[in-house]
């Protein structure tokens, strides 16, 4: 449970829907019993989500400061008993703020899912994390956040530029979220030398 003043604050441009049409055909059917977790198992076994939204924004607060916020087309919600999640299936973007609310960096995926009891975010599909204040990117197929650790870490090949050259992960690598820090798995790379100034003759 968050602590006082925290907590997301959500902003829709379109609508939501909840719950989802299909629920409405799945209670008429059930309407003899009216029983809410069995009309949940029909949902799960479906594979349908409870809620739907369109053009999201919602902010993650602290003490009243902002910590992230994350914008996406398109949200779908599963809540299922044993593992509800988040759907983005048509990608997300991810801002990051520091204890001042200066953007720190930023993550963007053509695809994601959060995964509610665990907090754990998983990106995919041409995945780029970039450190607004030093410039450093990284771009793999898929990337994790763990979000009550404020780590994330890829599993498959990663590759990390910044101003001294292009390094590549083989097998990934092990981040902190604001990317202050990084370790690649199975690494190599190249390094960038300034071109030294010829002596006249």
């Amino acid at each position: 449970m968050n602590q006082p003043g925290s907590g997301f604050r959500i902003k829709i441009s379109m609508q939501i829907i909840i719950p989802f049409i299909v629920s409405g055909i799945i209670l008429f059917f059930a309407s003899c019993k009216n029983d809410i977790e069995e009309i949940n198992l029909y949902s799960d076994k479906l594979d349908l989500p409870n809620q739907s939204g369109k053009n999201i924004t919602a902010e993650y607060t602290d003490t009243g400061k902002i910590q992230l916020r994350f914008v996406t087309p398109e949200l779908k919600r599963y809540s299922r008993k044993e593992d509800p999640y988040y759907e983005f299936p048509h990608g997300i973007e991810v801002y990051f703020f520091d204890e001042m609310e200066n953007l720190e960096s930023i993550i963007t995926a053509k695809y994601s899912i959060y995964k509610e009891n665990t907090q754990i975010w998983e990106a995919r599909d041409s995945v780029v994390a970039r450190n607004i204040q030093t410039g450093e990117r990284i771009d793999t197929e898929q990337l994790f956040w763990d979000q009550p650790k404020k780590f994330i870490y890829s599993n498959v090949f990663t590759k990390v530029t910044n101003a001294d050259g292009v390094y590549f992960g083989e097998r990934g690598l092990e981040a902190a979220q604001d990317l202050s820090y990084y370790r690649l798995i199975g690494s190599k790379g190249t390094v960038r030398v300034k071109d030294e100034e010829q002596p006249s003759n």
